[in-house]
């Protein structure tokens, strides 16, 4: 299928379906009211509390550069239903035994102790997240815990419009879907398993129940994907996303290769001929991502240019692999066994100690993508995407 007929696909699918009641008539949506003026403020003066009387951010998950690290990603699984090229080994990978995978108890230990110490907020990654049984109930744990502001996922979407309402009711405020094309055959190529359908009706569950911005996350490969950016802008424009261009980025076993790497820049040029009145969207201080908005349009785009443009200088998150392992930076191979301590009854204390020391030993940045390719570290899908 040629890719603007996919795109006018899309569009269709993503379109919210008419409601209507037993004589016909159209039903309007039912707008989110706005809070009362006493209710604003309210909410403000708390903020406000909160921001004088907050504690000192934990000195264990402070770095020697003075990076605070307020954001957990968690791998509940090795496991995925895909075989994205730039995640797995065409070969796949050993898994690891399920005996060494963390139990959900071990999990919500471990994120209990993280968000004590000021992590505010929690993706659940994978692998493939949502195949794990018991994903709703860890998110319903995670929910009740005091302090945590964030809990999200980042998924393939094949599984997520079946879940989403269930996830949504347990306490789920984020949604990241991975999609690196809108043409169906390509997507077959790219993730060697069909599904394009099943992802389309994922973002559309996101959109309908709510979630703004739906996050879509596309790894842009030179001679696979680049010629799409267009199509993929102009689904902001009607649509509540935030289309996110990744840098592809070497991992062991991606056959990672400069020359398949979209820049950033390379890749804002293209869509500014497009799109010239194309504008900068301020940062958060720890934003990963460097966000344009169209105006008049619904969504924006975004960049992750780990590559071109590191942001290492400015990194809150820290990373907990399925099988316990701590790693304070996604291109690091250092790793230190949270699992092993916690089976051995390490009390809080000492746990705490271990983490401090591991974040004590991040480095001010990645080692630059040539360097980076040329060391050994785990496939993406044992890490966590």
């Amino acid at each position: 299928m040629a890719a603007p007929s996919a795109f006018r696909m899309l569009r269709r699918l993503l379109k919210p379906p008419a409601r209507g009641c037993s004589s016909g008539a159209p039903v309007t949506q039912p707008r989110p009211a706005e809070p009362s003026r006493p209710a604003r403020e309210g909410q403000s003066t708390r903020l406000q509390f909160l921001q004088e009387h907050a504690a000192p951010f934990s000195a264990f998950l402070t770095d020697s550069f003075g990076r605070q690290h307020s954001y957990l990603r968690i791998s509940l699984t090795e496991k995925c239903n895909l075989r994205c090229r730039y995640c797995m080994p065409e070969e796949g990978v050993s898994l690891t035994p399920k005996s060494d995978l963390l139990t959900t108890e071990e999990i919500l230990t471990l994120a209990r102790l993280f968000v004590k110490e000021g992590v505010d907020k929690i993706r659940l990654t994978g692998g493939e997240p949502l195949i794990r049984p018991d994903v709703v109930d860890i998110v319903a744990q995670l929910h009740r815990l005091e302090g945590l502001r964030t809990i999200g996922v980042t998924t393939n979407g094949i599984n997520l419009a079946r879940l989403l309402p269930q996830l949504q009711q347990a306490g789920l405020n984020a949604v990241n879907i991975s999609l690196d094309t809108l043409v169906p055959a390509k997507f077959e190529f790219i993730v060697r398993r069909k599904g394009f359908h099943k992802v389309m009706e994922g973002v559309h569950k996101a959109i309908e129940l709510g979630y703004k911005p739906v996050k879509v996350n596309c790894v842009v490969m030179r001679g696979l994907n680049e010629d799409e950016l267009l199509d993929f802008v102009a689904l902001t424009e009607a649509l509540p996303l935030d289309v996110r261009f990744i840098e592809y980025m070497p991992f062991d076993g991606n056959k990672w290769n400069f020359r398949k790497m979209v820049s950033y820049k390379e890749m804002l040029d293209t869509i500014r001929q497009r799109w010239p009145g194309l504008e900068k969207l301020p940062e958060e201080d720890s934003s990963t991502a460097k966000a344009f908005k169209i105006p008049g349009f619904q969504g924006q785009v975004s960049f992750i240019t780990s590559m071109s443009e590191h942001f290492c200088g400015t990194c809150n998150r820290l990373r907990i692999t399925a099988d316990g392992n701590l790693k304070v930076c996604l291109f690091g191979n250092s790793e230190v066994s949270l699992r092993d301590h916690l089976r051995s009854g390490a009390s809080e204390e000492e746990l705490l100690r271990i983490i401090g020391a591991a974040v004590g030993r991040k480095k001010r940045q990645h080692a630059g993508m040539f360097n980076i390719a040329q060391m050994k570290n785990r496939p993406m899908i044992l890490i966590g995407g």
